[in-house]
């Protein structure tokens, strides 16, 4: 790529994780990585402009299931995303908010820095070893607002905490309940997220 340098923002719950990762990329000649967890990740867009945004989807915070929409920027930066084949409904939630690459976080390193390089240039990336997650995301009877609410559910919010957290009415909340426990065949809301857990798509 020249002289071309990708800025690239890692986003991970993980310090760990995340501190090692960066230094790895860091050994790259044509990237400048930054890192920052899931809850800084708004104003570090924002601040650091990346080409790419690198993000796990495994999301530490409870407010929301998944932020991603949190990672878009003035210009958007090209969304890569660290998945696993055992949670395809993050893997459709990534899909909905528009992203580019999918790297399997067991996969290796060089496939990461493979994945942003083709991000950076605006094309797509899928790690072949996530196929069958992305068929089972398929199979998932569920909507992304669906998923939102039965995340919320999951952590033990109620019907008032679920309107609020998701600017809905207490009625839809309900009713998302009543076609979420319907969709899964379940017999009750705990039923509903047993299910959807065992499946992945929670």
């Amino acid at each position: 790529m020249g002289e071309c340098v990708i800025r690239v923002l890692l986003v991970h719950d993980a310090c760990l994780v995340r501190s090692v990762l960066a230094q790895w990329l860091r050994q790259e000649p044509d990237l400048r990585v930054f890192d920052t967890p899931w809850l800084g990740a708004p104003g570090r867009v924002r601040s650091v402009r990346p080409d790419v945004c690198a993000a796990d989807l495994e999301y530490a915070g409870s407010s929301d299931p998944l932020p991603l929409g949190d990672l878009s920027g003035r210009p958007a930066p090209g969304l890569l995303v660290l998945a696993t084949v055992r949670r395809p409904g993050l893997l459709r939630r990534a899909g909905g908010a528009g992203a580019l690459g999918y790297v399997d976080k067991d996969s290796s390193p060089d496939r990461l820095v493979s994945g942003i390089h083709e991000v950076a240039e605006g094309k797509r990336f899928v790690d072949g070893s996530l196929g069958f997650g992305f068929l089972k995301a398929a199979e998932m009877p569920l909507t992304l607002r669906e998923l939102s609410v039965l995340s919320l559910a999951a952590e033990g919010a109620s019907v008032a905490e679920i309107a609020g957290s998701l600017h809905l009415s207490h009625g839809t909340v309900r009713n998302y309940m009543a076609a979420i426990t319907r969709k899964t065949g379940a017999r009750n809301r705990i039923d509903a997220i047993r299910i959807s857990q065992g499946e992945g798509w929670l």
